[in-house]
């Protein structure tokens, strides 16, 4: 067991893995981006340090020398609950990575280790573990902080949905905290003993879903080793939180539709169905109803898990409460940085009451980091937020063009005025495309490339024209 130290951080890693060289490069990575590390080659190593400390963030990886990842996931999981942790999988392990969701880590990585990839992870991973110490320590999550209508509204109705056993649909746009939403829902009901086990469905191959949501008995497909109990299993007495759940494919949601209303599942490969006993919440950022009316989702699932919905507004609808949330957001930034907690100027609260925030919460606290990285002192001003410029269809033209020297201003076509302000607005329209795609798919540059349904190379093209960082 050895022990990396840098600079005294005040956030701490603990790595696990028996490869050396993997362990220091990732202490190395991990180091830069401020966070001291502590090491372990083994399963019985890793628990020893846990026992005596209290981690940020787990990397672990799967096979182990003397057990497997999942047990280190097993235990964070019990014993420290606030503590995200991820896994370290062979390239191409699509089955490990579910499993490991599925035991309670919050994501995975590949090897070979994308160092930009691990990055982001580390990232999204202290992020997690922020908001979770803010919502134990407050009873609810930040992102459901404020005193507007709607958010009293929202949490009001939460209190009477939580006690209820009905299944949950939460509406919402990208970034206003549908996941919290749902896991405040399985805090204050009665099922708050039992699992909570969220499953991004838009992340599972359509080959693998049956067998990941069901299970699979020893020999019933090519690569099923042994027998392998489902997502429905491994929520059985909790709840079950279908992100997404748009993503499904129609034959899958055939069976969904079954499991939900028998409340069984029957095993790739079984003779026999398995009772389950789950409280379904299921999300997503699309219009759900429209679907149904396209022949893209089933009306009768729909109607099946819509029993009860649950809309979250988006930031917009409540720019009241765009001060006290950013006080909470600066202050937990700056906790976890060691430094004071900085101050919006009057001028900044304005403008971000201006702007649309098609990210929502989760821009919101993106544009705040970057902030107090840029201000000088503890004061954010304006300029220190870096806004977009938003976008708004103008009622009337109103660029005009300077005539030729010597020109009648009179002789001008008004027609040409409009057309000068169109290529403008377009590029503007370009702009808060690719800026809220880069938001969905958390400034994945292939991702992005593929939602926008343009080349990586376009993309690349377009984000140097436009200036977009």
């Amino acid at each position: 067991m050895t022990e990396a130290r840098t600079a005294p951080p005040s956030r701490t890693a603990l790595v696990v893995d028996d490869e050396r060289d993997i362990r220091e490069l990732l202490v190395m990575t991990l180091g830069r981006m401020g966070l001291r590390c502590d090491t372990a080659a083994n399963v019985t190593d890793a628990r020893a340090l846990l026992a005596r400390n209290r981690y940020d963030l787990c990397l672990t990886d799967m096979r182990l020398p003397d057990g497997s990842g999942l047990e280190i996931v097993a235990d964070i999981n019990q014993n420290h609950p606030n503590t995200p942790v991820a896994m370290i999988t062979a390239f191409g392990n699509v089955e490990a990575a579910v499993e490991a969701l599925k035991a309670g880590a919050f994501d995975f990585v590949a090897k070979p280790v994308d160092l930009g990839v691990l990055r982001d992870l580390v990232k999204q991973a202290l992020e997690l573990h922020e908001r979770r110490r803010v919502a134990a320590e407050s009873g609810i999550a930040t992102r459901l902080h404020g005193t507007s209508p709607a958010m009293a509204q929202l949490r009001a109705t939460l209190t009477k949905v939580a006690r209820s056993q009905a299944p949950v649909y939460i509406s919402g746009e990208s970034g206003v905290g549908k996941e919290l939403v749902a896991r405040t829902i399985h805090a204050e009901g009665g099922r708050a003993s039992g699992p909570f086990v969220p499953v991004n469905c838009g992340a599972i191959p359509a080959e693998l879903m049956e067998s990941e949501f069901f299970g699979h008995k020893k020999g019933s497909f090519t690569g099923a080793h042994a027998d392998k109990p489902g997502l429905f299993q491994a929520a059985d007495g909790g709840t079950l939180f279908l992100d997404e759940v748009a993503e499904l494919p129609l034959p899958m949601q055939v069976k969904l539709l079954r499991a939900i209303q028998e409340k069984s599942v029957r095993p790739v490969g079984a003779n026999a169905e398995v009772k389950v006993d789950v409280r379904i919440l299921s999300a997503t950022h699309k219009d759900l109803a429209a679907l149904v009316e396209e022949g893209r989702f089933r009306h009768d699932l729909y109607y099946r898990i819509n029993v009860i919905e649950l809309r979250v507004p988006p930031l917009r609808e409540r720019p009241e409460d765009l001060p006290t949330l950013s006080d909470l957001i600066l202050q937990r930034l700056a906790t976890a940085q060691g430094r004071p907690v900085p101050r919006l100027s009057p001028e900044a609260v304005e403008a971000l009451k201006t702007y649309p925030f098609p990210g929502n919460v989760r821009e919101l606290e993106n544009i705040l980091e970057r902030a107090m990285a840029l201000a000088d002192g503890d004061a954010i001003q304006v300029e220190d937020l870096s806004l977009p410029r938003a976008v708004a269809r103008p009622a009337a033209p109103t660029t005009t063009i300077a005539p030729a020297a010597g020109a009648d201003p009179r002789s001008l076509d008004p027609r040409d005025t409009a057309t000068s302000a169109l290529p403008s607005y377009i590029e503007e329209i370009e702009r808060a495309a690719i800026q809220h795609a880069l938001q969905e798919n958390r400034y994945n540059k292939t991702r992005t490339a593929a939602a926008l349904g343009i080349t990586f190379r376009a993309l690349r093209y377009k984000l140097k024209k436009l200036g977009i960082e």
